[in-house]
């Protein structure tokens, strides 16, 4: 597989655009430069295999792409907002209630 230097890019510009969307919808502010582009990437793939399984089709294009991955990034930052405990949507491991 062969990824020439725009292909890189537009990942890496998909990436931050879906997960400065989706930290700002889960979170209400983004995670940075580095994070934005990790949280959208890793949503992207969560995004890719989620989607079809549920019989979402988006098309094809940037801009499906940049839904997708937004998608996939706010499934991934509710995950992890669960297993962590932060927010308002649960006690986390091992955390007791009062």
């Amino acid at each position: 597989m062969h990824l020439s230097n725009e292909s890189i890019i537009v990942i890496l510009v998909v990436g931050l655009i879906a997960g400065w969307l989706a930290g700002k919808i889960v979170r209400g502010a983004g995670y940075g430069l580095i994070g934005d582009i990790a949280i959208g990437i890793i949503g992207a793939f969560i995004g890719d295999w989620l989607l079809p399984s549920l019989g979402i089709h988006l098309g094809s294009g940037t801009i499906s792409s940049i839904v997708n991955a937004t998608i996939g990034a706010i499934v991934l930052l509710l995950i992890i907002r669960l297993v962590a405990g932060g927010g308002r949507f649960g006690g986390g491991w091992g955390r007791r209630w009062r």
